[in-house]
């Protein structure tokens, strides 16, 4: 089965087709490094993250790249309501955002541009277009796009030019020729941090950072360019815009867009006091439980954040490591020695259909299914099922902690109620009574410890317990 992907420019899903035999080159639009990354921000970093997984694990070579903003209206204005040089908020921001990922198990891309350190490039660009009339400076000392210019504008987002004529605006204080243009180059306000160019000082745009940054990153033509639900219009469509312009060629071949995060069915806004730092849901639950959420639905759908979506999550995965709690110390398969497993040829038919994660784990559902009931006849075979699902595991980024301490652990960071020390000292205490046959005294041991979300599992081989 080839690998097929929806296009957000074609809206359709097609059979990719490398620009380069083997290669793909991919470019994804990072954070905005002016606060804390939210979990809107965690559903973009782990989905990129298990589609290049999974594209290396079948032998394609991967150049991934996922850029920085660090520099922005949001950013100056930050660092200016802090007190502190932009450059001290960017750099924190970029080491919390670096520790979320590390929490999540999100790899680190192979390249990480950020904005400040392209400028040249980004000088350059502005300067091609200026000189080819498709970008001109205007008298407040802005560098604005030439958005009539270039015939193509709308075809990824499906917006009429004419529409948006229409339902455009200009500020006061600026000086477009058309209220579509967009600005490639601010000019600096007073005291405003600022770098030199051919029409004064200032700085860039955002959209001709990463017009600018991925060219130079992976050449004028790449296969991928992803992002979030909402860059689709304008950001990706004047990326397109700039760079076709600039460069005469197909910019990019296949575009991707996540989907959604709500919580609890509404659009995540601070104004609503819904929205969610990726650190202040792991203070709550255990980071694989958050990476689980985020695959259990494809990565195009809208995915709804919520209490009881997050405990079904934790569930779901609870029921992966319990069947592979007797089998902790057995290690992954070889990827390529699964070809003729019907479970893989699912997963891979799954994932192969654009990503399609939510069908992949249905396939990793039934694998547990058969671990469990060849654990009680042919423990053997169960222990080879159960290596094969920790290779799946590993294409997605789950399986990475000792079955026995997930189970055992809180699900979060900070750990509350009984600790383990408490647990197995009323565990030896039941025991002890039920040897006594004090049955009524082994049962409220075994109905106190369920009160407070631990959970007793006898057997032959003895008790074993994990929290709720």
């Amino acid at each position: 089965m080839a690998l097929t992907l929806y296009n957000t420019l074609t809206r359709q899903k097609e059979v990719f087709k490398p620009i380069e035999a083997g290669k793909i080159r991919m470019y994804v639009c990072g954070i905005t490094v002016y606060d804390y990354c939210h979990i809107g921000h965690a559903r973009v970093l782990v989905a990129f993250d298990v589609i290049t997984r999974y594209l290396r694990t079948r032998g394609w070579d991967v150049t991934y790249v996922r850029n920085i903003t660090d520099i922005d209206d949001k950013i100056l204005n930050r660092a200016n309501n802090n007190g502190e040089a932009f450059t001290d908020l960017t750099d924190r921001m970029i080491d919390a955002m670096h520790g979320d990922e590390d929490a999540l198990g999100v790899l680190r891309p192979d390249l990480e541009p950020r904005a400040t350190a392209y400028m040249d490039d980004i000088l350059a660009m502005v300067q091609i277009l200026v000189d080819n009339h498709y970008a001109y400076a205007a008298d407040n000392g802005d560098v604005y796009y030439r958005v009539s210019r270039f015939a193509d504008y709308g075809k990824l987002s499906g917006r009429n030019p004419e529409d948006l004529l229409a339902g455009a605006r200009v500020e006061v204080d600026e000086a477009k020729e058309d209220p579509r243009d967009f600005a490639l180059w601010k000019s600096a306000k007073p005291g405003e941090v600022s770098w030199e160019s051919p029409w004064g000082p200032g700085r860039p745009g955002w959209h001709i950072e990463c017009s600018a940054m991925s060219t130079c990153c992976l050449g004028d033509t790449f296969d991928i360019h992803g992002g979030g639900p909402d860059l689709p219009f304008p950001h990706h469509e004047n990326e397109i815009a700039q760079s076709e312009a600039a460069t005469g060629k197909k910019y990019v071949h296949y575009w991707m867009h996540a989907g959604a995060v709500r919580v609890d069915n509404e659009k995540m806004s601070k104004s609503l006091g819904n929205f969610f730092t990726i650190r202040e849901v792991l203070k709550k639950y255990h980071p694989e439980v958050v990476r689980y959420f985020l695959l259990s639905s494809h990565y195009r759908s809208p995915i709804n954040y919520s209490e009881e979506n997050l405990i079904e999550a934790k569930g779901g995965l609870e029921r992966f490591y319990t069947a592979l709690r007797p089998f902790a110390e057995v290690p992954p398969s070889a990827l390529d020695a699964l070809k003729d497993s019907d479970y893989y040829r699912r997963f891979v038919e799954s994932m192969d259909d654009d990503f399609n994660t939510r069908e992949a784990l249905a396939a990793m559902y039934d694998l547990v299914r058969d671990i469990n009931t060849r654990a009680k006849t042919d423990p053997a075979q169960a222990a080879k099922l159960a290596a094969e699902l920790k290779a799946l595991g590993g294409v997605f980024g789950i399986f990475t902690v000792d079955p026995e301490a997930f189970l055992q652990g809180s699900g979060s960071s900070d750990s509350d109620g009984l600790s383990a020390e408490q647990i197995e000292t009323l565990i030896a205490e039941r025991v002890a009574a039920k040897k006594n046959r004090d049955f009524a005294r082994a049962d409220q041991i075994r109905d106190d410890l369920l009160a407070q979300g631990v959970v007793l599992e006898d057997s032959r081989e003895g008790t074993t317990w994990r929290r709720e």
